[in-house]
C-alpha cells in the first residue's frame, strides 16, 4: 500500500482547512473533473467549515493520442464573477489541466485555483497553471484506489495502491 485512507484523510482535511482559511466569507465553486475525483471532492468538501457549491466537468481522455480535448459534460453553473477552485485526483503532464484553465478563464471567474489531491510535477508540461493546494507529491508509478481505476475497477478501495502490488 503507497498511501493508507487516514493518511489520505488526515491531509485532505488539512487541504479543507486551508480552502476554509483563504476562502472566509465568500462561497467558492468547487469544480471536480470526472471521475477520479469524486472521493477526494466529497471529503474535501466535507473538510471545508464554511458555505461552498459544487458542480463537475468531464473532460475526453487525455491518452486518445489525437492531441485533441474536449468537454463531454460541461458546468451546470455560471462562473462569472466567482471565486472557482478547480479540484482534481492528479495532475501530470498538466495539459488536460491547461485545456480547462483557459477554457474557464473565458467564463470570466473572479479567481480560479486547482486543488489537487497528488502531483507529479517532474512531470509537467505547462507552468503556468495555477496549483495552489497540493495533497501530495507521488511518484511516476500507476495507482488504483480513491478513485484511481484499471479498467473500472478499483476505484472503492480507501486507500491508494500501487497497481503492481495488486499483481
Amino acid at each position: 500500500m503507497f498511501l493508507d485512507g487516514d493518511e489520505i484523510r488526515g491531509r485532505v482535511s488539512e487541504l479543507g482547512g486551508e480552502l476554509s482559511r483563504d476562502y472566509e466569507g465568500a462561497e467558492p465553486l468547487l469544480v471536480g473533473s470526472l471521475k477520479a475525483c469524486i472521493p477526494f471532492i466529497c471529503d474535501l468538501s466535507r473538510a471545508i467549515a464554511g458555505h461552498h457549491n459544487l458542480d463537475f466537468v468531464e473532460l475526453s481522455d487525455y491518452g486518445t493520442g489525437d492531441g485533441g480535448i474536449r468537454f463531454l459534460k460541461d458546468l451546470d453553473t455560471e462562473i462569472a464573477g466567482r471565486a472557482v477552485v478547480l479540484v482534481d485526483a492528479v495532475i501530470d503532464t498538466g495539459m488536460t489541466m491547461h485545456y480547462l484553465v483557459r477554457s474557464l478563464r473565458l467564463r470570466g471567474p473572479e479567481s480560479l485555483h486547482i486543488a489537487t489531491l497528488f502531483e507529479r510535477p517532474y512531470r509537467r508540461l505547462v507552468d503556468d497553471l495555477p496549483v495552489r493546494y497540493v495533497g501530495f507529491v507521488v511518484p511516476d508509478e500507476l495507482f488504483v484506489g480513491y478513485g484511481f481505476d484499471l479498467d473500472e475497477q478499483w476505484r472503492q478501495l480507501p486507500d491508494l495502491r500501487l497497481l503492481r502490488e495488486l499483481g
